[in-house]
């Protein structure tokens, strides 16, 4: 299956969710080619992770035993091994993604390789590129993992499927929609008018189940500022504690 700009789309085929990855460097030298083929193989069998989104949707909305079955029914159980790709920029998003266990990383890169990291999804959230789900247009969002991850798909034509048969789901999805757009605009204007500080300590309470194990670079990346920069802000906050 190719999408609008002839790469291969991630698809099911064999068993398998193809993938393929760049280089996991945070920058990558023009050109230069990094890409290599994986395979990411998807197990049908939900028994343990079922538990854990059906806690999820319980939060908006309540499902009878014969719509949890059926909803269960049509997600995939995906591994993404270590800086693994689950998305690549130029494809064609056809999936929502529900991270179980691990974290999963959302970002952009620009014209001198530089990523800008705009989410990470830990347990009980969701990821996507919204504007490609949504369009079915190309999109601009890479999403890899940042250590091995568990996650289940839900694809874009079970997710049509999904809103037809049970009616409640456009409201569950709507809600993630509209949580995402607030989101996403508190952080546009916490760019502009917190300091980097307070966007520090705000990733910290937002992010606090990963924010000690996240690689400082994304954390960087995602407040806005350096690497080095960062480092010397924990140093402030750090001796500031121990007075």
């Amino acid at each position: 299956m190719q999408n609008g700009s002839g790469r291969r789309s991630p698809h099911y085929q064999d068993g398998c969710f193809e993938v393929s990855r760049i280089c996991p460097q945070n920058r990558i030298e023009k050109g230069k080619t990094y890409s290599y083929n994986l395979q990411l193989y998807l197990n049908p069998n939900l028994h343990l992770n079922s538990k854990s989104i059906l806690r999820n949707v319980s939060k908006h909305i309540n499902l009878n035993a014969e719509e949890e079955t059926y909803f269960l029914s049509l997600l995939t159980e995906a591994r993404i091994r270590r800086k693994e790709f689950l998305l690549r920029a130029g494809e064609v998003c056809d999936f929502s993604a529900f991270v179980v266990t691990g974290c999963l990383k959302g970002y952009s890169i620009d014209q001198n390789g530089f990523e800008h990291v705009l989410q990470f999804a830990s347990p009980d959230w969701w990821i996507t590129d919204m504007y490609s789900l949504i369009t079915r247009r190309p999109g601009s969002l890479f999403i890899d993992a940042l250590e091995r991850t568990d996650a289940l798909l839900l694809s874009y034509s079970n997710r049509e499927k999904l809103c037809r048969q049970v009616p409640k789901f456009e409201r569950f999805f709507r809600i993630l929609a509209e949580n995402s757009l607030v989101s996403n605009r508190q952080r546009i204007i916490d760019n502009l008018s917190l300091t980097a500080k307070q966007r520090y300590k705000k990733f910290c309470s937002v992010y606090s189940a990963i924010f000690a194990t996240v690689p400082q670079k994304y954390v960087a990346s995602y407040i806005g500022v350096t690497p080095e920069f960062l480092s010397k802000l924990r140093s402030e906050i750090d001796a500031g504690t121990r007075k």
